[in-house]
């Protein structure tokens, strides 16, 4: 049997049913047939950042985003550095 897989929106109706209704986790759990170690993490990464919560496949929150920007605009800043030494050095040596 292969892994389940579940929308955002059913984790996010699952946390709701614990936090807004009251119901038990081991009682939802039992009721959703998912394993309580599931819920409870997908509980904390709801209350670590609500909005962006369950991302999906191919969906990046925006920090990540930034995070990659950043490294592609450091990785092309070291390129560019490395041809001014290297341009540099050449004219020195043209220069004696």
């Amino acid at each position: 049997m292969g892994r389940r897989t579940f929308s955002r929106e059913f984790k996010l109706e699952a946390v709701k049913l614990v936090r807004d209704r009251g119901v038990a986790v081991a009682q939802a759990c039992r009721d959703l047939e998912i394993a309580e170690s599931v819920l409870r993490r997908w509980m904390r990464e709801t209350e670590a950042d609500p909005r962006h919560a369950f991302p999906g496949h191919g969906q990046v929150k925006p920090e990540q985003q930034e995070i990659d920007r950043l490294r592609r605009e450091v990785a092309k800043l070291k390129a560019e550095r490395d041809i001014l030494k290297k341009a540099a050095a050449y004219f020195a040596r043209d220069a004696t």
